[in-house]
């Protein structure tokens, strides 16, 4: 699967163990954000990044910033997108079947490399629960708030 991965500078030693994670994996990898530990903003990484699993030419997306409520906030901003900050993988596997999340939200700050590596095997590996309690549930988190 192609997968597109963004941080902002605070996220970016993460970033990188995670990208030698999904390559070893056999995934293709789009890099989005920071390329150096001077400051960038994680909304510009978040607007880098969204475009791509938005069009389906990423699969999934991977945002990073010190806690991941940045990132958060602003890729679910986004139409279509729902993003998830996990701080385990049973969030992460409740979300994606749960919620059909299709951006996965970490904080370097808070989330160990080898913790942060089995959030994302699970965020990959867990399939979309189908039920329509689900599907009905996920129609409304997508639909425009008036």
């Amino acid at each position: 699967m192609k997968i597109a991965i963004g941080s902002d500078h605070a996220g970016l030693s993460l970033r990188e163990t995670l990208i030698g994670w999904l390559e070893v994996q056999g995934h293709e990898v789009e890099v989005f954000g920071a390329t150096t530990k001077d400051s960038y903003d994680y909304p510009d990484a978040v607007d880098l990044l969204v475009p791509k699993v938005l069009s389906g030419d990423c699969g999934l997306g991977v945002l990073i910033c010190g806690s991941g409520i940045g990132v958060s906030i602003r890729a679910n901003r986004y139409p279509g997108i729902r993003a998830a900050l996990c701080c385990s993988p049973e969030h992460a596997e409740a979300t994606r079947s749960h919620n059909h999340s299709n951006v996965l939200c970490l904080g370097e700050r808070f989330h160990a490399p080898e913790t942060a590596v089995k959030i994302l095997e699970t965020f990959l590996s867990e399939p979309e629960d189908h039920d329509p309690r689900h599907v009905r549930r996920i129609k409304k988190l997508d639909a425009a708030v008036e």
